[in-house]
């Protein structure tokens, strides 16, 4: 079973309050989801895969650590892109893809409308990102594709989630690690995680 890492720093927790926060203004909402990614990249990086390298410095040669696989950042349309920033700014060599998934209105079943990623993949760390992990559908459906496209090493990126989308992520995929800010409380009737933050992708984009 993949684990589930809730990051529990001070930093994290002071801008969570801000997007939380329903009067909290779009511009300050999306640099502060951003500034969240870039502190979460620091327990999600923890554990990469290191090389050690010769490098001379002006004074004499030495040995280096560097990461000897490549990172490769993949959003989920469209809430995810706020997310990226952040993450990059630690990881700046990183490659970026990006997945889109629409909800069924009837069945409410996502369906990938987009999926582009760099062919490097397989042999990657994958961070897949989005700032809820909710009823846990569209998570699960950007893993397996993902995986259809050769990914093996996948860690999810959130900011959000709750015990029904970790249990459903877990189960479909238990060999993908799960990095949130915080575990909330559940869902509401309407599939909103509770106390939550609304909706992610309109209050970072100003949509309603």
């Amino acid at each position: 079973m993949g684990k589930l890492v809730i990051l529990d720093h001070p930093l994290i927790h002071h801008k969570l309050a801000k997007v939380r926060d329903k009067d909290t203004d779009t511009k300050t909402f999306r640099e502060t989801i951003n500034e969240i990614g870039g502190l979460m990249a620091y327990e999600i990086t923890r554990d990469l895969e290191i090389k050690v390298i010769e490098v001379e410095t002006p004074l004499e040669k030495t040995t280096c650590k560097v990461l000897s696989k490549d990172v490769i950042i993949v959003p989920i349309l469209r809430a995810g892109l706020g997310m990226v920033d952040g993450i990059q700014s630690l990881i700046p060599t990183a490659k970026v893809g990006h997945i889109g998934l629409y909800r069924d209105e009837k069945t409410l079943e996502p369906h990938e409308y987009y999926a582009k990623v760099p062919p490097i993949i397989a042999q990657a760390t994958v961070l897949l990102l989005d700032p809820m992990l909710a009823t846990g559908g569209s998570v699960n459906a950007a893993v397996t594709a993902l995986k259809l496209r050769g990914a093996k090493d996948i860690r999810f990126v959130g900011i959000v989630g709750c015990p029904e989308g970790v249990s459903v992520l877990q189960n479909a995929h238990p060999d993908v690690d799960i990095y949130l800010a915080s575990l909330d409380r559940g869902l509401n009737e309407k599939s909103y995680i509770v106390p939550g933050l609304g909706d992610a992708g309109d209050r970072l984009y100003g949509t309603k």
